[in-house]
């Protein structure tokens, strides 16, 4: 069995600061100067002149959509409002001891049981208006922030949320992960996938002391990119390295 490495300290601090000097990029080319304004804390990687904002996605393999531990989804009302989906993402989080050292002395014991909560977590999402409810908050912040603007062959590619939520949620199938291996576990994940291929998921990081007891969402990068060419087809250009689709078309540049 291939085991996946976690990603490096150096190697995050990378990412960060290639996200950052992305969404800088980004905010020159709508006529920002060097002080645009963002929010570190939340999804607004850039807010523009009318005070719309955008997530800002480069060109990493994997897009993590986030990375969050128990005290968010007990605080966060969007999630505990999500018809049960906080209280299943803290279940798959108390399958697990505080301590990491207990699990790894017996990690069989506690991967079986997350079974149960992954297995209710698909299900639950298997619901359309949930599965879109979902992707919202886990992308948008449910609403916060207005678009997407995706670094793609050196130009900036932008939608609208709503656009971004309609697409994902209505070509994806949920599923649960199924173990290839005698030394795999089934039902460990909730599996994004479009015509039988894998565009993203849910899981857990339990791989270090720092990232332990931690729910992630991660997206392929490419995969998400193709989806929306083919299915948001009316394209505006903004600028030769700035374009837009469709419902972004009427809203965005309105400073």
């Amino acid at each position: 069995m291939i085991k996946k490495r976690a990603m490096t300290s150096e190697k995050a601090s990378f990412v960060k600061t290639q996200g950052h000097l992305n969404s800088k990029e980004f905010a020159k080319l709508i006529g920002l100067g060097d002080d645009y304004l963002n929010d570190p804390r939340a999804k607004k990687d850039v807010i523009d002149k009318s005070g719309d904002s955008y997530s800002v996605k480069s060109g990493e393999k994997k897009w993590q959509i986030f990375l969050y531990g128990k005290t968010r989804f007990e605080e966060d009302y969007s999630f505990k409002a999500m018809n049960g989906i906080g209280q299943l993402l803290l279940d798959c989080i108390e399958c697990f001891p505080v301590s990491r050292s207990r699990y790894l002395e017996n990690k069989q014991l506690y991967k079986n049981k997350l079974q149960q909560p992954m297995i209710e977590l698909c299900n639950k999402l298997r619901n359309k208006n949930i599965l879109s409810a979902f992707i919202d908050k886990a992308m948008f912040n449910s609403g916060e922030v207005n678009y997407l603007a995706i670094k793609h062959e050196d130009k900036f590619h932008i939608y609208w949320s709503r656009d971004i939520v309609n697409t994902l949620s209505e070509n994806i199938v949920v599923e649960n992960s199924q173990a290839r291996n005698v030394n795999q576990t089934s039902n460990q994940k909730v599996v994004f996938r479009v015509n039988n291929i894998t565009y993203g998921e849910i899981e857990m990081r339990n791989d270090s002391d720092v990232h332990y007891r931690e729910v992630k969402v991660w997206l392929n990068k490419k995969l998400i990119v193709d989806l929306l060419f083919n299915n948001i087809t009316k394209v505006q250009e903004y600028s030769d390295r700035v374009l837009v689709y469709g419902g972004a078309i009427k809203k965005f540049g309105r400073w």
